[in-house]
């Protein structure tokens, strides 16, 4: 059409833009087409975040790490719901638990990519939907058994609050499991530089939080930490572990 410009997306697919607008075109996440990725973007392009940088790390523990991301103090101090849904896995048994991921406006992290991680995590055999328990599917609106929420530290401490987080930690408040975002873009000390295994691990607790399960501590030195220990803050004694059913 004329003043549009055609953006190539990968194979047959492309996307006809009017020309001047602004596009960020991200390749399609796994268990996404391209047109949910557009649709996501056209819906709200500030809840997926700005485009991402380099997809992958260094090799830490035998797996490809993502990029580590600096997380300013605070953001916008209000929620967007990342758009679309994602079903659970074929084949998935168990009760079926719908669940939304909201990320806070104005974080160098894109809300897509976050989800399709949370929504990974939830749905790995070694998650809470171990042995046909349960299963998870995300929703883009309607009734939830919890969201998960991707925060500023300034956002977190005030989500959590009375609970004292101090721009550092995540919680589990209510039917919310607030992620820090700068834990999940940075890290902790107490993973190292085993960046995937720690996102794994945040989400699995705060989830858990949000399904009933208070923390716990660690049942012996050496020994494998259950993933309610608050390892965030320390192993105490225990090795690293960010699944519920590990084996």
């Amino acid at each position: 059409m004329p003043g549009a410009v055609v953006v190539l997306l990968g194979g047959d697919a492309a996307v006809t833009v009017p020309a001047g607008d602004p596009v960020r075109v991200r390749p399609a996440l796994s268990g996404h087409g391209v047109g949910d990725a557009v649709s996501a973007l056209a819906a709200d392009p500030e809840a997926a975040g700005p485009a991402a940088g380099p997809a992958a790390g260094p090799v830490v523990n035998g797996r490809r790490q993502p990029v580590r991301v600096r997380v300013p103090e605070s953001a916008a101090g209000s929620y967007a719901r990342v758009p679309g849904t994602a079903a659970p896995p074929a084949g998935a048994r168990g009760t079926l638990v719908r669940y939304g991921v909201e990320v806070e406006r104005g974080l160098p992290l894109d809300g897509a990519e976050f989800a399709a991680e949370v929504h990974r995590v939830l749905n790995d055999p070694r998650g809470w939907g171990h042995g046909g328990v349960m299963r998870f599917e995300r929703v883009a609106g309607g009734p939830v058994r919890f969201r998960v929420a991707l925060s500023s530290p300034a956002m977190t401490d005030r989500m959590c609050a009375p609970l004292v987080t101090g721009g550092e930690l995540s919680c589990g408040h209510g039917d919310r499991s607030v992620i820090n975002a700068r834990r999940y873009g940075e890290g902790a000390a107490s993973y190292g530089a085993d960046l995937a295994s720690y996102r794994e691990y945040v989400i699995g607790h705060e989830v858990g939080h949000a399904l009933g399960h208070g923390h716990a501590g660690c049942p012996g030195r050496g020994r494998r930490a259950p993933v309610m220990v608050q390892q965030s803050k320390s192993l105490y004694g225990c090795r690293a572990n960010p699944w519920p059913f590990p084996d």
